[in-house]
């Protein structure tokens, strides 16, 4: 009984507006709102830029009128961001705190600027770091303190006390 046969409306709000009470009409399911289902609807709207904000109700009518929503995610096709929006309550005027319109602000990290800059930045750093990570290298780091070199086996074995030279022999002296 955690779906709803009631009429749902949503706006969403934008840094540069928001699309006024639209009903969800047509899911791609051919019953919508149903228990542990993933409705799919597509709305219309002139691009609001960065989305901070929806609002998700329901009209409170017919059987079956109380809803338990879970989240709300809308995918822009202008920027290719998910937006998502949790919930993971009631909206039932007999359930929770009564109320059957919510108000919800966004939780995906992915709205932050320069989201999909990092994301690039996080996977050229991990094609040109891979390496150290495969199977027989051992990784040796300069130790500043003991002015030895750290040596990570490819054993599980650490080697924290190091001597002063490389695997290559070679000294190392340190400028203060």
């Amino acid at each position: 009984n955690a779906g709803t046969e009631a009429d749902v409306y949503i706006s969403v709000y934008g840094e540069r507006g928001d699309t006024g009470s639209r009903q969800l009409l047509k899911s791609q399911k051919s019953k919508k709102f149903l228990k542990g289902q993933t409705d799919i609807f597509a709305l219309e709207a002139v691009h609001l830029g960065c989305l901070y904000k929806i609002v998700i109700r329901h009209n409170g009518l017919g059987s079956g009128k109380g809803w338990f929503l879970d989240k709300v995610v809308i995918k822009d096709p202008v920027t290719d961001l998910d937006y998502t929006f949790l919930c993971h309550r009631w909206l039932d005027q007999g359930q929770d705190d009564g109320n059957i319109a919510r108000e919800l602000p966004v939780t995906d990290a992915s709205t932050f600027p320069g989201r999909q800059e990092l994301e690039f930045k996080k996977e050229k750093t991990w094609a040109a770091e891979k390496w150290k990570f495969q199977k027989g290298i051992t990784l040796q780091f300069y130790n500043r303190l003991t002015h030895g070199f750290i040596c990570l086996y490819p054993d599980s074995r650490v080697d924290a006390l190091g001597d002063k030279k490389n695997k290559y022999g070679k000294v190392f002296s340190m400028w203060m």
